[in-house]
């Protein structure tokens, strides 16, 4: 049996996100959740990607990548309100220039879960100053670095952002209710509509949308109409509408949009990690499904069924902005790249990137420094980088345009999921 595979015209990155690799910024609310007590590890250091920023640069371009995701940390931007660290904005500006320098296409996130204080003690996205707020950061941030970026995330995972701050209550700030969790959702559209238009009033060329974590939702019996309609109601509650107000600036129940119905986004910004197995509105986990170090179902197909529904509804061309698994030992992480590449390679979606979460193990929100999910493994006590075996699978795919039956052979053959 031929095992290889081709690439096509896909190009392959990392994906990062600013406070869970940067460090030395106390300003921002995760840092304040851990002074709490609900996360045992702090991101006070992350992996010092603050001060490393120029070996990690290296080393991704070492190792090919074509594509870096890169974060920014609105805290460190805009310490106090409407007060500006050109510093900060100055050292992000070195930091692009020597992707550039090196031939990796950057993309910038402008928020990944992470408020500054005093946006925070303002009551985030539930205040009504917080669209203002969050729009005149992002002119800020596009005046002055847009003229080196060609694609842009306005917004990563509203929708886990409101699930777990404001429903499930255990990210910041720690509150438990379905109505609050859909009031932050519905006030997200239209600040990515506001970014996404400022981008393009001023970068007319540039690429832009939002990244939705996008989950397969599946009845645990395809013949019980309870599980069919949990499932059913499950994806439109969680990403089916938000993606559709976001995108058309319509309102979507139960979102409004934006009052100018248009198109609002560039690119479909996929996030995708897991399926769900729905028998209620509780997320469901299949028996006796391979699982990574979370508990989570490894579920290959999947990507390109998320992929390919977005696209029959909304045509554009697919990013797959996250994709990872957490494997503390690195015994099968292999098979998991090769699992989602080859299933996207052969899917026919011509998905024009793939970025793999994430490049160095990292500090990874309620799970602190116990989950890692880098191709690089971070020494927490010395912050050395070591490049993993699937590291270097990863690097010989990028500079093979695929995978051959030799690496298969070598990298993937061996390793198996743990089925449970």
């Amino acid at each position: 049996m031929d095992n290889s595979f081709r690439l096509g015209n896909m190009l392959l990155g990392t994906a990062a996100s600013a406070t869970q690799i940067e460090g030395y910024d106390k300003n921002n609310s995760w840092y304040e959740w851990h002074k709490l007590g609900w996360v045992q590890d702090s991101p006070k250091i992350a992996t010092q990607h603050w001060k490393k920023w120029q070996e990690d640069t290296r080393l991704m371009a070492d190792m090919g990548i074509q594509c870096s995701r890169m974060g920014l940390e609105w805290s460190r931007i805009e310490p106090k309100p409407g007060e500006f660290d050109q510093k900060a904005i100055a050292r992000y500006r070195e930091e692009l220039a020597m992707l550039r320098d090196l031939g990796i296409k950057p993309m910038v996130t402008l928020w990944h879960f992470s408020n500054p204080i005093w946006f925070e003690d303002r009551g985030a996205f539930l205040w009504d100053g917080a669209e203002k707020a969050f729009l005149a950061y992002v002119s800020r941030v596009v005046s002055d670095l847009g003229d080196l970026v060609e694609s842009w995330i306005t917004l990563n995972e509203p929708n886990v952002y409101a699930v777990n701050g404001y429903n499930g209550g255990n990210w910041p700030p720690g509150e438990k209710s379905m109505l609050k969790a859909l009031k932050v959702m519905n006030a997200l559209v239209p600040c990515h509509i506001g970014a996404y238009n400022i981008i393009h009033e001023r970068f007319p060329d540039a690429r832009v949308s939002f990244a939705i974590h996008a989950r397969v939702f599946d009845p645990k019996d395809p013949k019980n109409l309870k599980h069919i309609a949990a499932a059913r109601l499950s994806e439109r509650l969680f990403q089916g509408a938000i993606t559709e107000a976001m995108y058309t600036g319509k309102d979507c129940f139960p979102f409004k949009g934006c009052g100018k119905p248009g198109k609002y986004y560039d690119f479909h910004g996929i996030n995708y990690y897991t399926r769900s197995t729905s028998t209620g509105l509780r997320d469901g986990v299949r028996e006796n499904s391979p699982k990574n170090d979370l508990g989570w179902e490894i579920y290959p197909e999947g990507i390109c069924r998320v992929a390919r529904k977005l696209t029959k509804k909304f045509p554009a061309p697919v990013y797959i902005t996250e994709n990872g698994t957490c494997d503390n030992s690195d015994s099968f992480r292999c098979r998991y790249l090769y699992d989602h590449l080859k299933a996207l390679a052969e899917s026919g979606l011509g998905v024009e990137r793939y970025y793999h979460w994430c490049f160095c193990d990292n500090f990874e929100w309620l799970e602190g420094f116990s989950a890692r999910f880098g191709l690089i493994r971070t020494d927490f006590e010395t912050q050395a980088r070591t490049v993993k075996k699937s590291g270097r699978f990863y690097s010989e795919i990028i500079r093979n345009g695929g995978v051959t039956q030799e690496m298969y052979d070598g990298y993937v053959a061996d390793e198996q999921y743990c089925v449970g």
